[in-house]
């Protein structure tokens, strides 16, 4: 596992991400359910996805947006 520190501007907009846009836990709790959902559709062949996450649209979106935050690449 790589274990480098974070810059001083990732920081801050990982703080700013977090204070401003959306809660740290609500964010977690995301990552979680579609981490679930991923996982059970390649064991069971998507049958899943129907039922999995009710906003998976919302948790996508964010999740992207923790990426952009991490390491900016759409906002060019």
């Amino acid at each position: 596992m790589i274990t480098d520190d974070f810059s001083t501007e990732v920081e801050t907009r990982l703080n700013d991400f977090f204070t401003d846009k959306i809660n740290y836990k609500e964010m977690a709790k995301m990552i979680r359910e579609v981490n679930n959902v991923l996982s059970l559709c390649v064991m069971r062949d998507c049958e899943i996805i129907k039922f999995g996450v009710k906003n998976i649209d919302d948790s996508f979106y964010w999740l992207n947006k923790l990426a952009e935050v991490l390491d900016p690449y759409l906002d060019a």
